[in-house]
């Protein structure tokens, strides 16, 4: 046997599960290194650390996270959860939220669209994950693209059609909490049309949700705010198109396999999902349920 062992080897060695070995990982317990994307496992230090009795029996029996998917809310999803018989519950708090609740283990998936200043945004998501330490053994599934602009009113009185005729406009401009999805891509887009944020009129509130936005655009009280245009039809608000995005799904990989999250995504692959999804307007399902990304 090498000196270095691979994860399948060393949980053999220990005589522990993979799944109980990435706990002890997680947990600081077990000696360990990462090179190249993989963890390595000195064997005489497994020695030495059996020796000393390091393995702790509350670092082996680590209550499983909640089953609720934190993140970013989404209609879609929502739909999904609820008619998938998963048992899943949803708690849409924005991006940033979800993968903090992630790392702790208080959900036991985040749904995640992230977006960079620069404006490639295409593996935001996936380079988010992949460099994070704590999410060393997460995995990234797809769950569609949606289509993202701005809510306004019916009719679009101020005739807004990007950020440069929000800021000429002086529309009240909806945000988002800090962390959000949905704020980092206001951002990427205030930045390349060459806006200061500071120089768009903030008479508006803070909105936790999509629908929050709508409803204040319904209401008076902001003129526009970045959402899904599946957001906008079911408010009765109008959408004016800006960008497509990554809505993506992420879960440790010890739990994609249990019961509830698989039954999930069986639900995601069937014909009921995509009949749905055509039903809601600003979809795009054709690689839902494929993994982008094992770390």
């Amino acid at each position: 046997m090498n000196d270095l062992l691979t994860t399948e080897e060393a949980a053999v060695y220990l005589r522990l599960s993979e799944r109980k070995l990435y706990d002890l990982v997680a947990a600081g317990t077990v000696p360990c290194t990462k090179a190249t994307g993989r963890w390595l496992f000195p064997r005489s230090d497994l020695d030495q650390w059996l020796a000393h009795e390091a393995i702790k029996p509350q670092a082996l029996s680590r209550a499983p996270a909640p089953a609720i998917v934190g993140g970013s809310q989404d209609p879609l999803l929502d739909w999904a959860l609820r008619e998938s018989g998963s048992g899943l519950a949803g708690l849409p708090e924005g991006s940033g939220s979800g993968l903090r609740r992630l790392r702790n283990r208080e959900v036991v998936a985040a749904a995640i669209h992230l977006h960079r200043l620069n404006g490639n945004d295409e593996n935001a998501n996936l380079d988010a994950v992949s460099s994070d330490s704590s999410l060393y053994d997460a995995v990234v599934i797809s769950f569609a693209r949606r289509e993202q602009g701005l809510l306004v009113a019916p009719g679009n009185p101020k005739k807004l059609t990007d950020m440069k005729s929000v800021l000429k406009s002086k529309a009240r401009l909806a945000m988002r909490p800090q962390g959000a999805g949905a704020q980092l891509l206001l951002l990427a887009l205030l930045k390349s049309a060459e806006i200061d944020a500071g120089q768009v009129s903030k008479d508006a509130p803070v909105c936790h949700t999509g629908a929050d936005i709508a409803q204040a655009v319904r209401e008076g009280r902001a003129d526009c705010g970045i959402a899904t245009r599946a957001v906008a039809v079911a408010a009765g608000v109008d959408f004016v198109s800006l960008v497509w995005e990554r809505f993506d799904l992420v879960l440790r990989q010890r739990d994609y396999f249990l019961p509830q999250q698989q039954s999930l995504f069986n639900f995601l692959r069937g014909i009921s999902f995509r009949n749905r999804a055509k039903e809601l307007p600003g979809y795009d399902v054709a690689e839902t349920g494929q993994v982008r990304l094992v770390n």
